[in-house]
């Protein structure tokens, strides 16, 4: 129980140290942060549980004030942006991630690669166009300047991402199997 707590709040941290890596602000208002890497990494590694736990733990920390998003943003007040859906999609896409790992028994960074696609990627991707089309629709109810994006458009604004995100993929997978080579008590998504 210890050690599962131990490596939760590691991964919580990494997820907030991946935000000292500097953001790309979009015209979308959604940036493009290594934090999704930490989050891809928190399913591979710990599994589907253990990896929500940690993704939840940060936002629970982001929630109450602490700066830990990229760009020193924290507060409640992010949870009412246009990148609402991703932060909600975290934890999921971290146990979709794991869940992955944990359950198909391909070599460990093949599974971790198509893990953190699945979960980190493409689930993401769809939590995000969502809530950036659900925000944009409220919004603009209450602005009348708002920029309200379409379906098309909130697909189009998450495009920019997927380059980024496949190359953080790659790594989560890579990251995951040398964990597994050099230390494979570590991987608790194969324990």
């Amino acid at each position: 129980m210890e050690r599962n707590l131990t490596h939760i709040a590691l991964f919580a941290a990494l997820i907030a140290v991946l935000s000292l890596v500097p953001k790309i602000d979009l015209i979308s208002g959604v940036p493009i942060t290594a934090q999704s890497l930490g989050i891809m990494l928190c399913g591979t590694v710990l599994g589907a549980k253990r990896g929500a736990a940690a993704v939840l733990l940060f936002l629970a920390l982001v929630a109450l004030g602490l700066p830990l998003l990229s760009g020193g943003r924290g507060g409640i007040g992010v949870f009412m942006g246009p990148s609402v859906g991703y932060l909600v999609g975290f934890p999921v896409a971290a146990f979709v991630a794991g869940l992955v790992v944990e359950r198909w028994r391909a070599p460990i960074g093949v599974a971790a690669f198509a893990g953190a696609v699945l979960g980190g990627i493409l689930l993401l991707s769809a939590f995000g166009i969502v809530g950036l089309r659900a925000y944009s629709v409220l919004i603009a109810e209450g602005v009348a300047d708002a920029k309200t994006f379409t379906w098309v458009q909130a697909v189009a604004a998450a495009t920019p991402f997927l380059i980024g995100d496949t190359i953080k993929a790659v790594l989560a997978g890579a990251i995951t199997q040398s964990l597994a080579r050099l230390r494979p008590d570590s991987v608790l998504s194969r324990a």
